[in-house]
């Protein structure tokens, strides 16, 4: 298989070329900011999302066989700022990429978020309505409503803690979502330093966690199969912040005693609503991929095998 792909140096792209890479796929991804190593054994190409000529180009030029649009611009207090670049930024960039992929004769999948819910809207599934409350979920949802619009599939992800792949430390130690949580969480304790999880009723303080690798191999097998359609690429568990914290612990075998709760940092946080409870299920995915959404714990013991890999490698 020949996959092209965008955000591929991001948390969830990286991890995609990694199972990808593992599976003897060959590998395009197009890079924006961050340039991989030069020991990469993947191909990069710098090309403007936003310009269809060029995505359409970079897609005929490598054939490729499945098409995954990872990459977002990652600001949620920057999205407001500039409405029109964060709209070419997620859909016209979806649409250029879905555009192209159907007439390259490839599948698409674009990734998104369980953020397309209202926060009210607990144990969701593919079908149930989104209902965005922020703008992030509205470029999301748009997203979604183009790359099915073109005939490809959704897949939603939620929670994501993993390695990222392509960078050795994270971009935040915590954000108003669960995004690298986990990973924040045990490198602070095994230092021995506190971990302040946050605790507030204006942030995702409920969701169904994945794992970036898991979530990878999720959504290639999608491609693999040729399906459309919305899938959700989760965990099998709804867990609360300090519920995950404290199961982080259990598993990494970390002190408790060190987590303390807290108010989220203000800098941290948009003037705009934050989901509350974004815990999804998964029934139309593991009944086209054949596969049971992972509980909590398993999910954690997995990663935990992952990092302590990644530090002895």
């Amino acid at each position: 298989m020949r996959l092209w792909l965008t955000g591929g140096t991001g948390f969830v792209g990286s991890n995609i070329v990694h199972r990808a890479l593992a599976q003897g796929t060959d590998v395009l991804t197009t890079v924006h900011s961050f340039q991989p190593p030069p020991t990469a054994t993947y191909a990069t190409q710098q090309v403007d999302m936003v310009d269809a000529e060029a995505v359409r180009r970079s897609i005929d030029g490598f054939s490729p066989d499945l098409v995954v649009h990872c990459a977002i611009l990652n600001d949620l207090v920057g999205l407001y700022r500039n409405r029109r670049a964060a709209w070419d930024a997620y859909v016209t960039a979806t649409a250029n990429c879905a555009e192209a992929a159907h007439d390259a004769g490839a599948s698409f999948i674009v990734v998104s978020t369980d953020w397309v819910f209202d926060g009210t809207q607990q144990g969701a599934d593919e079908a149930t309505p989104p209902n965005p409350v922020n703008l992030y979920g509205v470029l999301k949802l748009a997203s979604e409503l183009t790359a099915l619009d073109r005939g490809g599939a959704v897949a939603r992800i939620s929670g994501v803690n993993g390695l990222h792949r392509a960078r050795p430390e994270s971009p935040r130690m915590q954000d108003p979502g669960f995004g690298y949580f986990v990973a924040s969480v045990v490198d602070l304790l095994r230092q021995g330093r506190s971990f302040t999880v946050w605790e507030a009723d204006n942030i995702n303080m409920v969701a169904t966690p994945s794992l970036a690798s898991e979530s990878a191999e999720m959504i290639l097998s999608i491609g693999e199969k040729q399906l459309d359609g919305v899938f959700h690429c989760c965990g099998g568990d709804a867990i609360g912040r300090m519920d995950l914290a404290l199961l982080t612990c259990d598993v990494f075998e970390l002190d408790p005693g060190l987590l303390e709760t807290g108010p989220p940092d203000p800098a941290a946080m948009p003037d705009a609503p934050i989901p509350y409870d974004t815990s999804i299920t998964a029934p139309r995915t593991s009944e086209l991929l054949g596969h049971q959404p992972t509980p909590v714990r398993d999910l954690l013991v997995r990663f935990r095998e992952e990092y302590e890999a990644a530090a002895h490698s």
